[in-house]
């Protein structure tokens, strides 16, 4: 079988560029025998950025890119000439990527948007030269400072697809057949176990135009938090979803056992997971008739909306649609976006703006705003030795 071209998962060992060193001249020229110093400052390394880019939907560009380094700076030289800047390193990635340093696992940045550039490693900077050390007391200082040396770092990119509402079910639950059926996404179809090897996208259109993405991720089985199956390697695929649609065959023994399964296995990747909205779709509904499902609902969670359909024959199709319709927007269940540390923001769904205690920081008060994408920090030198 051809290995897929969806790669989600990628390390990179990435470095920022070193300062350059700089420049101890001392000026001399004809009839000028004491010129003083004119030593230029040696120029600033390279830094690395990552950089959301829309037409991308995969990290399988960097699997063969596996070193990213940036440019060092140039050293200063005579007549107070300022050294050249390293090139700047820009990573493409795609929007919902999240990077984490792979030493220690800690959170770096996060790429959401298209367009977005986020510094992730900052280059060296320049050294002074020794036109920056004259006094009145040292007239000729003969030294000048050497270029910082740039960051070194192993990342850890990780893709996680930015949707509205994830399917989660079993195997075999119909979740492909659904996609297929409420949008344009063709993910494969077959009558056998772990049919989706890799999560797929989809576009619901609703009413008046409107529209909401789907996520589509492989199957899990019980005892998937212990490897088996395919896993819960994707399942960092419905972390940014707004809602979860649980998709549980009709003709199952046990829907409420089966729902428990899902949720303990949910609940041992993330907790968090659980304290999203959720649905309930019972699939395959045209092997019941109307006495059966009456007799079904009995036995399922009060508190949990459920809706049974059938993606062959499209019965309860607009009713799950109008379903989740609600729920993403019901004041309840805003889309969350993932901060690290602090309170949580939201993006409401008619406005496009963020809300939250975050919403309104201001760039001005050093603080990120709704606008904000680049996350660049300037430093100044502070004294001789730079500490």
């Amino acid at each position: 079988m051809p290995e897929s071209n969806f790669v989600d998962y990628v390390k990179i060992h990435c470095r920022s560029g070193k300062g350059g060193r700089g420049s101890a001249h001392l000026h001399r020229a004809k009839y000028q025998p004491k010129g003083g110093p004119d030593g230029g400052d040696g120029g600033r390394g390279g830094n690395v950025y990552l950089r959301g880019n829309r037409n991308y939907w995969t990290l399988l560009h960097l699997r063969y890119e596996r070193h990213v380094f940036a440019g060092d700076g140039g050293a200063g030289s005579k007549a107070r000439s300022h050294g050249y800047d390293g090139d700047d390193k820009y990573i493409d990635v795609p929007c919902g990527t999240v990077a984490y340093d792979a030493e220690t696992g800690r959170y770096l940045c996060d790429v959401t948007d298209d367009g977005q550039v986020v510094l992730l490693l900052k280059g060296g900077r320049g050294g002074l030269g020794n036109w920056q050390f004259r006094t009145a007391t040292r007239q000729t200082p003969r030294f000048a400072q050497p270029g910082e040396p740039g960051e070194e770092r192993t990342v850890v990119l990780e893709l996680k697809l930015l949707a509205d509402v994830g399917l989660v079910g079993f195997p075999n639950a119909g979740k492909s057949t659904l996609l297929s059926a409420l949008s344009s996404a063709r993910p494969k179809i077959a009558d056998y176990p772990f049919t989706t090897l890799e999560p797929s996208l989809g576009i619901v259109s609703h009413r008046e135009g409107r529209s909401f993405v789907m996520a589509d991720i492989p199957g899990i089985i019980e005892g998937a938090s212990e490897g088996r199956g395919l896993g819960l390697r994707f399942l960092r695929h419905i972390e940014r979803n707004s809602l979860l649609l649980f998709m549980i065959p009709g003709d199952t023994p046990d829907i409420g056992k089966e729902y428990d399964v899902l949720l303990s296995e949910l609940q041992k990747y993330n907790a968090a997971l659980l304290s999203k909205q959720r649905v309930l779709a019972v699939t395959k509904c045209d092997l019941l008739d109307e006495e059966l499902m009456a007799l079904l609902r009995t036995t399922l969670p009060a508190d949990l909306p459920t809706v049974f359909i059938s993606s062959v024959t499209g019965a309860g199709l607009t009713e799950l649609k109008d379903l989740l319709w609600a729920e993403l927007n019901s004041e309840s269940n805003k889309l969350q976006a993932i901060t690290e540390g602090g309170s949580l923001v939201h993006r409401d769904y008619d406005s496009g703006k963020l809300a939250g205690d975050f919403a309104n920081w201001d760039e001005a008060d050093g603080e990120p705003s709704d606008d904000d994408t680049i996350e660049e920090y300037d430093f100044e030198f502070l004294d001789d030795d730079r500490s």
